[in-house]
């Protein structure tokens, strides 16, 4: 099987499976340019409200692939930076399930989702310090943002892999599962999150991610589409809300 995202929508929830078996879901070039593509027909989808980022079997993605990124016209860099800023700015939320080895650029895609599971016995690493690649600036920080500079610095100077319980510990992941509980609780987080005000979504998103000048947009968007009004009655009456507003296409 040629390397590539797999993917489908079940139940409003996009699902992209990074498949490269025989090399760990190691990321090839073509696979990091059809990601942002990939992402954008996502984002444009009203029938998509959340989607969840995962390897095929037993591992998440090694990283990229170095075999053939080396005669590529486009930097090896540039690409998954590409493909992470894609990721780290798609408008819904994204859930990056996480198995077996999650490394180099695994950890960009991981780190650019929103939200991170892990199931037990997952490695993570940030190895370019094994290769003499400059990380790039936009990954280096957004590591930093999740884990602390000290946590960033060690991951980044020693190219070492990390069990997930470290992970947990110093913020990398938000939760591991015993294994054989990953996919349930996925499942579970997801059918959450889809049931939510995507106006709430959208907007916290913009404001955790550092955009802080949107505030009388996000004030009007309110306004207008109702939501609150609904959540509140959905509240009192005691029944499940529906909330109608979608992102702009």
């Amino acid at each position: 099987m040629e390397p590539q995202l797999c993917h489908q929508v079940t139940d409003s929830v996009a699902t992209v499976v990074i498949s490269n078996p025989a090399k760990r879901n190691a990321m090839t070039a073509g696979m990091w340019r059809s990601l942002p593509p990939l992402l954008e027909g996502f984002a444009r989808d009203p029938g998509v409200r959340a989607l969840v980022l995962t390897g095929e079997g037993r591992t998440f993605c090694a990283g990229a692939d170095i075999s053939t990124l080396k005669g590529s016209s486009d930097p090896a860099q540039g690409l998954a930076a590409a493909a992470e800023e894609a990721l780290a700015a798609f408008p819904k939320p994204t859930v990056a399930a996480v198995r077996g080895h999650c490394v180099g650029g695994g950890v960009q895609l991981a780190a650019a989702c929103d939200l991170r599971l892990a199931e037990d016995g997952a490695l993570f690493g940030v190895t370019p310090a094994r290769l003499g690649i400059v990380y790039a600036s936009s990954a280096t920080r957004r590591l930093v943002s999740l884990v602390g500079p000290a946590t960033a610095k060690y991951l980044l100077f020693t190219a070492e892999l990390i069990d997930s319980g470290r992970a947990l510990r110093t913020g990398l992941v938000d939760e591991v599962l015993p294994e054989g509980e990953l996919d349930k609780r996925v499942a579970e987080l997801t059918r959450t999150l889809v049931a939510r005000s995507q106006l709430t979504q959208a907007a916290a998103k913009e404001f955790a991610d550092g955009r802080t000048d949107r505030d009388a947009h996000w004030a009007e968007q309110a306004r207008r589409s109702g939501d609150t009004a609904e959540g509140v009655a959905a509240f009192l009456e005691r029944r499940t809300p529906a909330f109608t507003w979608t992102p702009p296409v």
